[in-house]
């Protein structure tokens, strides 16, 4: 069985930060209430996610010596 690969064309963070992009814009136009605040709070932590992913692939962070 082989496993099917498949190669990125975004980086990771490039990805995150355009479907919080989308996650944002499909709330904005639902009426105020949870689902919204569902939707926005998942946009959030995608670009939460893409901040500590630049960061921890930063060149000036360096592992122990």
């Amino acid at each position: 069985m082989q496993r099917r690969r498949f190669k990125q064309t975004l980086t990771l963070e490039e990805r995150l930060l355009r479907e919080a992009e989308q996650i944002a814009l499909n709330a904005e136009n639902l009426p105020p209430g949870t689902e919204r605040e569902t939707l926005l709070q998942k946009a959030r932590h995608a670009k939460m996610a893409a901040h500590i992913n630049e960061w921890l692939s930063s060149p000036g962070l360096q592992p122990p010596k």
